[in-house]
């Protein structure tokens, strides 16, 4: 069963149940007292009770809008997933369109509230908010998506998105007649510069000549600045796009002007099916399964979960005809090292921009190195944004 709210309605819902003595009994409304001024451990345990005398209550907070494509439908379809594994043992709801920030902690709490005691949050900028709330929620699971900070009762997880974008940067390398390649990225964290240098790696790997050029839009959706970015990187040359946006209107962009780019997060190829060269997808699903699976049976425990092509929680689909035989060949032959081990992407020798070695040969980077990505690497154009 699903329950799709706003944000006004969930708050409206809160405030009732706050006058409603009953709402307590049925799970949903019963607004919390100030952390202050309650005590920690009596409204989880009361949202524990309710949980074990029906379905485990799932909430799942989404940073976009669900769509048709991207981020948030990629979530959403593993949400649904888990509905298909579990059926009427669990009741899973979504808000959508929650801005990261002081919002994201009301809605959470909110979302506890309501009796909800496993909460997803999908966006990084969740992190600090989705701890305040772990701390006032001890028997309540909070997972958190591309974070890295943890509670006894929160945990994260995330996937190689940049996987992905090294398989799409072997296609690109191959297909670009200018030897420029073009990125609109979102927000300038690790997880966003790592994607744009995994994508020039793939790319230099079949075509040593490749340069990357990179517009920033600072946000995870929004179109019109990512169409103004797409068409920006084609003024200035670039032939293939690639995007770390949540839209696809970078791939719509490419289409109209009768150049190449990927989809991103989720299949886009119906965006603009003479443009695409392949999407690089999340699959969330086996992921939330396994949450799931956790938390009803007992044996959920706090970390961190980092998923990829060996997991089944990355791909690169959709790859045409009109990509040469050998280069989708090759882009098989990636995929399988990655489920097996075989192939790494991060393999020294690796040089920043301005020629320092980060990597020194024939060394692997770790996760610890893979998390703090800073720089970008040579062939990438520009300078990463202050502050990050």
């Amino acid at each position: 069963m699903t329950l799709n709210l706003s944000k006004r309605s969930i708050l409206k819902m809160t405030a009732w149940g706050a006058l409603a003595a009953s709402a307590a009994l049925v799970g949903c409304g019963k607004k919390e007292a100030a952390p202050e001024a309650a005590s920690a451990a009596s409204e989880p345990a009361s949202a524990a009770s309710a949980a074990a005398a029906g379905p485990l209550k799932i909430a799942f907070a989404y940073v976009g809008p669900v769509g048709d494509a991207g981020w948030t439908f990629a979530h959403d379809q593993g949400r649904l997933a888990v509905e298909k594994e579990f059926g009427d043992k669990v009741k899973t709801s979504f808000v959508e369109k929650v801005p990261e920030g002081p919002e994201a902690e009301r809605v959470i709490r909110d979302l506890v509230a309501q009796g909800n005691t496993l909460v997803f949050g999908t966006t990084f900028g969740y992190m600090e908010p989705m701890l305040k709330v772990a701390a006032d929620h001890p028997n309540v699971k909070f997972e958190h998506g591309t974070g890295y900070k943890t509670a006894a009762n929160m945990r994260t997880y995330d996937s190689r998105t940049y996987e992905g974008a090294y398989m799409a940067g072997v296609i690109a390398g191959s297909m670009t007649k200018t030897n420029t390649l073009g990125v609109v990225g979102s927000i300038p964290i690790p997880e966003v510069i790592r994607n744009i240098n995994s994508f020039t790696l793939g790319a230099q790997s079949v075509n040593p000549k490749i340069k990357t050029k990179v517009v920033w839009v600072n946000a995870w959706f929004d179109p019109p600045k990512e169409t103004e970015g797409a068409q920006s990187l084609l003024n200035q040359g670039a032939d293939v796009l690639f995007q770390n946006t949540d839209s696809s209107a970078v791939l719509q962009t490419a289409e109209k002007a009768g150049k190449y780019a990927f989809g991103w997060d989720s299949d886009m190829s119906k965006f603009g099916p003479k443009a695409h060269l392949g999407s690089a997808i999340i699959n969330w699903g086996p992921y939330y399964i396994k949450a799931t699976k956790d938390a009803l049976e007992g044996t959920w425990q706090t970390g961190g979960v980092w998923w990829g092509v060996k997991e089944g929680a990355i791909d690169l689909i959709g790859v045409p005809e009109i990509v040469p035989a050998d280069i989708r060949a090759k882009v098989d032959t990636i995929k399988g090292g990655l489920k097996d081990g075989s192939f790494v992407i991060w393999k020294g020798p690796v040089v920043d921009q301005d020629g320092k070695e980060v990597l020194a040969k024939d060394a692997v980077a770790d996760d610890k190195f893979l998390g703090g990505i800073k720089f970008y690497v040579k062939g990438v154009e520009g300078k990463v944004p202050a502050g990050n």
